[in-house]
C-alpha cells in the first residue's frame, strides 16, 4: 500500500512540477502516472549501473556528477513515455533536483 501511495504522490509532484517549470510538459495525470512508474523502474535498474560505471568521475566531482546522471535519466524517460516532453538538459536537471527534494520530503519518516 505504501508503494502505491508513493507512486501516486510521485505522479502528483511530477504533474505539479510540469505546470510551473519551463521546458517540462506532461499531457495529463495519466501520463504523470506513467512517468512516475517508468522513472521508478529506470532509477531501480539503470541508475545503479551508471553510478558504478561513472564512479571515478563521481569521486572527482564529489558526487555532483550524479545530478548529470539524473538529468539524463529524465531525458531517457521523456524519450520512452509519450506525452512527457523535456526541451533541454537544464530543464531536466532542475526537474530532477526538485523532484528528488520533494520526494525525499514526502517519504521522510519520523
Amino acid at each position: 500500500m505504501e508503494m502505491f501511495v508513493a507512486w501516486l504522490v510521485s505522479a502528483l509532484v511530477i504533474f505539479v512540477l510540469a505546470s510551473f517549470l519551463p521546458g517540462i510538459t506532461v499531457a495529463n495525470f495519466l501520463t504523470a502516472l506513467a512517468v512516475a512508474l517508468v522513472m521508478g523502474l529506470v532509477n531501480a535498474v539503470i541508475k545503479p549501473v551508471l553510478i558504478i560505471l561513472t564512479l571515478p568521475v563521481n569521486i572527482l566531482t564529489l558526487g555532483l556528477f550524479t545530478l548529470v546522471i539524473n538529468a539524463f535519466l529524465v531525458i531517457l524517460v521523456a524519450a520512452i513515455v509519450p506525452g512527457f516532453q523535456v526541451t533541454s538538459f537544464w530543464s531536466a536537471l532542475i526537474f530532477s533536483v526538485i523532484l528528488s527534494l520533494a520526494m525525499s520530503l514526502v517519504s521522510k519518516k519520523d
